[in-house]
């Protein structure tokens, strides 16, 4: 591949299109945790209403301020201005996930891939409310949040994950509470990429445990992309240790080729591939991680447990119940939650098993708000394809990278597969500054802002 600029990137990826754009690595979705549903003990304030600006038109509310909701709320006003566009976020800071592997190792500063929710509405048009969404009355129209209420004419749920330790044998919340604070999975905004990088930071040696889990977990990708940066990290230091990296699955997810020959060509001596790991628990005391037949100790650890879900999705009874992600029960071509036309679930919320990353999310962000404006007018919209373009690095000064660029196709009776797959497993320069130049691309499609370089 020849040399990548980001503007090269843009052309690649379709990122400038309003249809449809790139898929990659993953982006960090806040989960907007729900704290009270029906039954519970009211929100304080829940029943009064958020003063907002009189709608000119159609109310849309969107729930989560990730890439699928910072998408659909940008191109929902370019798709048709006259809509009143509110988006429902907790944080006020937006952190994107993807090339945040690169900030763990000391590659980047946690600025440039951070991002402001004022700045964003601004920049897109649109109404921005700090708030926690708690609940939702689907036959009223109306979201609860901890700062109020508010009515809409059109929903979007797209609140992104929350992680199940008990899938990995934990059940004590004691421990679970410990495992996230200190052996924290980074692959959820806020503090949790801070805390790895000081843990990377003050790591003297020995052993560190990397885990990928099993299911359509955050980031095919990102836990073998981790192993190799942080291989990298300790090699560049002259650390004593190794990483092991302790895969949930019978072999790597994706790219496999690529990481399994930087595991072993760039990083013999300093990772260890322990594939088909059934993880049956963890004792924070003794550093243990315990496996049905086995059992591995640690130094320092990021132990990533089962994706799921937003909890949220249950608390408004839309989640599907056979499902051990608990997605949302949605038509897989429309996003329309099942029994609600004016609702729609996107991004880590959808069941199809579609990588959960940033570009998906993205490009079928576009493809989402096209669908809404369309509905609001009365037409029709016809599915696409999300797309999925997806960097990993291999190694960090200078940058070299692997990278697939897939969509996807649905056949009746098999479902919904990988389609049009192009690989790139061997790593180089021009891989590298692909990777810089996609999130940035991603950064600047759902915020409006500019690049910092």
């Amino acid at each position: 591949m020849s040399h990548l600029d980001r503007r090269d990137f843009l052309k690649l990826s379709g990122v400038a299109t309003a249809a449809t754009v790139a898929g990659g690595l993953s982006g960090c979705a806040s989960t907007q945790a729900a704290v009270a549903g029906k039954g519970s003990a009211p929100v304080v304030g829940a029943d009064r209403n958020i003063p907002l600006p009189k709608p000119g038109g159609d109310r849309v509310v969107i729930v989560g301020g990730g890439v699928s909701g910072l998408t659909i709320a940008r191109y929902l006003l370019n798709e048709d201005p006259s809509l009143d566009v509110v988006l429902l976020e907790r944080n006020a800071t937006y952190q994107f996930c993807p090339i945040s592997n690169l900030y763990l190792v000391g590659g980047i500063d946690l600025g440039y891939f951070a991002r402001s929710y004022q700045e964003a509405a601004k920049n897109g048009g649109y109404i921005y409310v700090q708030a926690t969404v708690t609940d939702a009355d689907l036959e009223s129209q109306v979201v609860y949040t901890d700062q109020g209420k508010v009515a809409y004419d059109w929903l979007v749920v797209a609140p992104g994950i929350d992680y199940n330790y008990g899938a990995i044998g934990v059940e004590d919340p004691a421990v679970m509470y410990r495992l996230r604070q200190e052996y924290p999975a980074g692959f959820m905004p806020g503090g949790e990429h801070i805390a790895l990088r000081n843990k990377l930071a003050g790591f003297e040696g020995g052993v560190f445990v990397n885990t990928t889990p099993p299911g359509n977990y955050r980031c095919l990708p990102a836990p073998y992309e981790r192993t190799c940066l942080i291989a990298d990290y300790m090699k560049k230091h002259k650390l004593k240790g190794k990483v092991i990296h302790l895969d949930a699955n019978p072999d790597i997810t994706i790219k496999k080729e690529g990481f399994h020959a930087a595991f072993e060509e760039l990083y013999g001596d300093y990772v260890e591939y322990v594939p088909s790991f059934q993880f049956d628990g963890v004792d924070v005391e003794s550093k243990t991680v315990y496996s049905t037949f086995d059992k591995v100790q640690f130094d320092e650890a990021s132990i990533y447990p089962r994706v799921r879900a937003s909890r949220l999705l249950e608390v408004m009874n839309i989640a599907r119940t056979d499902s051990p992600q608990k997605e949302a029960d949605i038509d897989p071509f429309t996003y329309a939650v099942k029994g609600y036309d004016n609702v729609f679930a996107t991004g880590d919320s959808r069941w199809m098993p579609y990588s959960k990353s940033a570009n998906t999310a993205n490009s079928e962000g576009h493809f989402v708000a096209q669908l809404i404006a369309n509905r609001v007018k009365g037409r029709d919209t016809e599915w696409q394809s999300p797309h999925t373009i997806c960097f990993s690095m291999v190694t960090y000064d200078p940058e070299e990278s692997i990278m697939v660029d897939a969509e996807y196709d649905f056949e009746k009776g098999k479902g919904f597969h990988f389609a049009n797959v192009k690989l790139e497993q061997d790593w180089n320069r021009s891989l590298g500054e692909g990777t810089i130049a996609w999130g940035e691309a991603i950064l600047s499609d759902i915020t409006g802002g500019a690049a910092r370089g």
